[in-house]
Parts: C-alpha cells; sequence; structure tokens
C-alpha cells in the first residue's frame, strides 16, 4: 500500500439537496473562510483505517432506503456553533461499519459514543461563537430531511479527497 492510499477514511453524511444547499449556505456565512475546505456535511467516522475502503463501500453501496434526519437545535461548540443531528437509521448503519471494521480499529474519537451534528462555525473567538448561537437560536431552520448520498473520503491534510459517493433512495 502506498503513503497515500494508507491515509485515513472519513465517512459523511450528505442531506437532501434543499437541505444540503441550506447547511452549505450556512457554513459559507459563518465558518472562517479559510477553514471552510469541505463541504457541508455529518461525519459519521473521522479516521477508519485506510485497508478497509473496498469492504467499506461495498458494504455503503447496497441499496438501502435514505434514512430520516432530524435538525434540532444549535449549541455552543465552545470556539464555533452546529445543530444537533438525529437518525436513528443511520445510528444503525453507523454500528454496522463498526462491526464490519471492529470497535479495536478505530480511533479513540469514532470509538466515542457517536454525537452526530452540523457544524456551521469552527475556529473562531468563544465570543463569536456565542453571538452566533443567540441569533441562530432564533431562527428557523430547516427540521426533517432525508439523507441523500453517503460519502467516503480519503484524508489528506486539508481539503479532502472524495472517493465514492452512494445514493440513497427515498421512498
Amino acid at each position: 500500500m502506498n503513503q497515500q492510499d494508507a491515509r485515513p477514511l472519513i465517512v459523511t453524511l450528505e442531506f437532501d439537496a434543499s437541505t444540503q444547499e441550506w447547511a452549505q449556505r450556512m457554513r459559507e456565512a459563518h465558518f472562517p473562510p479559510e477553514r471552510n475546505i469541505v463541504p457541508a456535511h455529518v461525519t459519521l467516522f473521522h479516521a477508519l483505517p485506510a485497508d478497509y475502503r473496498g469492504s467499506v463501500c461495498a458494504h455503503l453501496d447496497q441499496p438501502r432506503p435514505a434514512p430520516e434526519v432530524t435538525i434540532g437545535a444549535p449549541y455552543l461548540l465552545g470556539r464555533g456553533v452546529a445543530y444537533t443531528v438525529r437518525s436513528p437509521a443511520l445510528a444503525v448503519l453507523r454500528d454496522e461499519l463498526v462491526s464490519l471494521v471492529g470497535q479495536e480499529r478505530l480511533t479513540r474519537q469514532d470509538a466515542a459514543p457517536w454525537r452526530p451534528h452540523l457544524t456551521v462555525q469552527n475556529k473562531v473567538t468563544p465570543e463569536q461563537a456565542r453571538s452566533l448561537l443567540e441569533t441562530l437560536s432564533q431562527q428557523s431552520h430547516p427540521e426533517q430531511c432525508h439523507a441523500a448520498a453517503l460519502r467516503v473520503w480519503r484524508y489528506d491534510g486539508g481539503p479532502w479527497t472524495l472517493l465514492a459517493r452512494t445514493a440513497l433512495t427515498v421512498r
């Protein structure tokens, strides 16, 4: 395996088109531009072992309905703001991937309890984050949506390289 192929895999959720557009606009409006180098997403895994690429992609390629997703209230990350995300069907899919890879092969971050969220601001001052939280707490946002696709990326130290995108079927 060459050095590039050994870089960790990131697995993310892409929302349905209108929700994805909203999430991307939020990220572009509130994320520091120099740090906004990947599209809006919900992370399922931060760093899966690269040698599982084939089996992870094969598992994700199995036909499956698009899970319903609930976007909850915004909350403070400390130096940023995120929206809570809830989807029992995505949690099941994530558990399937944990079983496929094995708990012992997960990083500490990926082995911790999964708390899905959509980050719309990060790496700002605590004051900026609190101000945005106050603003967003008073605004409406999409609450019910569907997952449209799952993406597998290679971590390249900055921008990620998209390796696979699996569309989900809305019923």
